[in-house]
């Protein structure tokens, strides 16, 4: 088996227990040296849907209820919700690994640390949802993360500026918030859990940043102005502020950029002229 062999078996585990396994074992192959990333593979498939149990339901965004903190249900949806980004992110990285060919050893390496990452993050919120007598399946979620991969599946630049560096980001800007909530619940055993992920996915954004850049030095194109038509093509509608400076700074966004979210966030407050 060569590397885009295994990210395929990943990304075709439907069963989060499958899919945890088959992504531990393939990283732990990979960093082992036993998964070559051969240099005359076959085009990948089609993008479509990656394996999936039946349950969570995939709903719109806005058809989920809004839940409080303050009881063991509310915080039992919220952390369902985080676990639903985690469980999709490990099918990203794969997918990145699976889709871009012909890359640099090191863009492989990095998308596997996160496929590893994200599975680790997964369960160790599926465990705390466990505890809490509620299980990964037992609310519904919505798909958006996905669907931008779908959008992006033709265009490496275009994952690497809207999957880590918008989506998956706002876990930076909005992580914080949460843990300080739930430290006022006293809900200690999460707020571990979500210390770990804040931490970790700001390398996981950084990796899209380099990545981004990688991508643009490639084409000549200019970062700044690229990440900003992306941004206006793709990724108005879930962009969102305000932002974790400190954390995106470290996650490889320049001042130019947080300066362009701000005002992107700014415009869309205000609405049609």
């Amino acid at each position: 088996m060569d590397l885009f062999e295994a990210a395929w078996e990943c990304l075709e585990a439907e069963s989060p227990v499958a899919k945890v396994a088959a992504t531990v074992r393939a990283a732990a192959a990979f960093s082992r040296g036993e998964l070559p990333i051969p240099t005359d593979a076959p085009p990948p498939r089609p993008i479509g849907m990656p394996g999936r149990p039946s349950r969570p339901r995939l709903v719109h965004p806005r058809d989920l209820p809004r839940r409080g903190f303050g009881s063991d249900e509310g915080r039992a949806a919220f952390i369902h919700a985080i676990a639903h980004i985690e469980f999709n992110a490990i099918d990203l990285a794969w997918d990145a690994v699976y889709r871009f060919r012909g890359l640099p050893d090191r863009f492989y390496a990095d998308w596997v640390q996160v496929a590893a990452d994200e599975a680790r993050h997964f369960t160790m919120l599926r465990g705390r949802l466990q505890q809490l007598g509620r299980d990964y399946g037992d609310f519904d979620a919505h798909n958006g993360l996905w669907e931008m991969a779908q959008k992006t599946a033709g265009d490496g630049l275009a994952r690497m500026a809207l999957v880590p560096r918008v989506l998956e980001a706002r876990g930076l800007d909005v992580t914080p918030g949460m843990i300080q909530r739930l430290k006022g619940l006293g809900d200690t055993q999460t707020v571990a859990i979500l210390e770990v992920i804040l931490e970790e996915e700001v390398a996981h954004v950084a990796a899209g940043s380099r990545w981004f850049r990688w991508y643009c030095e490639r084409r000549g194109v200019e970062p700044a102005s690229t990440f900003r038509e992306l941004l206006t093509g793709y990724a108005r509608a879930v962009l969102h502020g305000p932002f974790n400076v400190e954390a995106r700074t470290r996650a490889g966004f320049d001042e130019e950029e947080l300066a362009m979210l701000e005002a992107a966030v700014t415009e869309l407050a205000a609405g049609p002229a």
